[in-house]
């Protein structure tokens, strides 16, 4: 049986504005497995972006509970959120946030850098180019931003989420930025990680490109109205690698 990355019970998160109390999540229980692909979906106001953000150790709920990866990290303050945010979820946005005057491989070497997990220079590097690499950016990785393609910059975001093997990829919107073609191109390679085993969460409120996960978490009103596996859409998408051997890093960093 799959290990579960996410188990939320009875989760709510009530927001307070002068006098006024505002339930954003009114009791979510959701479950998601190792190596699904899920869309989560909703309005406006919805609560989706609320639980996008509890999902992400942005936040952390009012009550209820939220394991990731077997982790109980409901209860913890912002910085142990930090440590568990850096080492168990991969950040894909719609806006890329990729440093402008920052070569490819160098955007994609920081969260090793931040995360102080004790590589080398060496060892970096080489994680960083791995990763450019199984997402169809060979010979690109000197490239600065204003050099790529609005594809290759999210290319170049995707890869700086895996480099740190995280438990699970979280996108927000990652193809609001994306003309059609470029869309669907940047959805085969979340088809192709996803493929490979990789867990990955998908938050968006346009329901073709929900249509590329294999099951719709569909959020109105602060809970979950509907929670379905989906026939997907599949892109074919060249040039993107099998995920490499991991760098060998001593059990003592």
């Amino acid at each position: 049986m799959p290990d579960k990355v996410i188990e939320i019970h009875g989760l709510t998160k009530v927001y307070s504005m002068g006098e006024v109390e505002v339930r954003a999540l009114a009791g979510v229980d959701l479950l998601v497995d190792e190596g699904e692909f899920i869309a989560v979906m909703g309005p406006s106001g919805s609560g989706k972006s609320t639980l996008m953000n509890i999902l992400g150790c942005l936040d952390r709920p009012t009550a209820g509970t939220y394991k990731l990866d077997g982790i109980d990290v409901s209860t913890l303050d912002r910085d142990e959120r930090a440590v568990i945010r850096n080492a168990k979820i991969g950040f894909v946005f719609q806006s890329f946030n990729l440093l402008a005057r920052t070569s490819a491989v160098e955007n994609v070497e920081l969260p090793l850098i931040y995360g102080d997990l004790g590589w080398t220079r060496d060892e970096r590097h080489k994680a960083a180019m791995e990763a450019l690499h199984r997402v169809g950016l060979k010979g690109r990785e000197h490239n600065h931003p204003s050099q790529l393609s609005g594809g290759q910059q999210q290319r170049v975001a995707i890869a700086r989420a895996l480099v740190t093997d995280p438990a699970m990829l979280l996108a927000d919107e990652p193809t609001g930025n994306l003309d059609s073609r470029t869309s669907e191109e940047i959805m085969g390679i979340f088809q192709a990680l996803n493929d490979s085993g990789k867990t990955v969460v998908l938050i968006t409120h346009e329901p073709d490109i929900a249509q590329h996960a294999k099951r719709v978490v569909t959020v109105r009103d602060g809970v979950i109205q509907h929670d379905e596996k989906v026939e997907q859409l599949r892109v074919n998408v060249t040039g993107i690698a099998a995920p490499a051997a991991p760098v060998p890093v001593e059990a003592t960093r």
